[in-house]
């Protein structure tokens, strides 16, 4: 899941929102991870299970802003933090559990869906 991060982060352009589905455990932060590692990201990345978002900074003024709303079933404010970020050219968005906030996300986002096979291996469909 790592290497597929950043892969894919080594080819994202601000603006994009992605948002990641699949059970717990199935590796959505560590996707996570390798796509901040692919987008120069150099401090850790963690789970935003207990903080809902977390920001990291790229270059030229542009983030990287990981939600994670497994935790929420009414967003409340962090709603509109979520819509005033999509709606700023310059961020990366990953979105997990994004069902109480499924009508904020732009139609053009991306999905990807993570699922576990019966081998222990994994499944991505973009």
């Amino acid at each position: 899941m790592l290497e597929l991060g950043q892969k894919i982060g080594k080819t994202l352009v601000p603006p994009v929102v992605v948002e990641l589905l699949g059970d717990v455990g199935v590796g959505k932060t560590t996707f996570t991870r390798g796509l901040a590692k692919g987008l120069g990201v150099k401090e850790p990345v963690t789970s935003p299970s207990f903080t809902i978002s977390k920001t990291y900074a790229l270059l030229e003024g542009k983030n990287l802003i990981h939600y994670d709303f497994y935790r929420l079933k009414d967003p409340g404010l962090m709603s509109e933090d979520l819509s005033e970020n999509i709606n700023n050219g310059n961020n990366i968005i990953i979105v997990e559990w994004a069902d109480s906030v499924a009508d904020l996300l732009p139609k053009d986002h991306t999905t990807i869906t993570i699922n576990y096979n019966d081998d222990g291996s994994r499944e991505v469909i973009l």
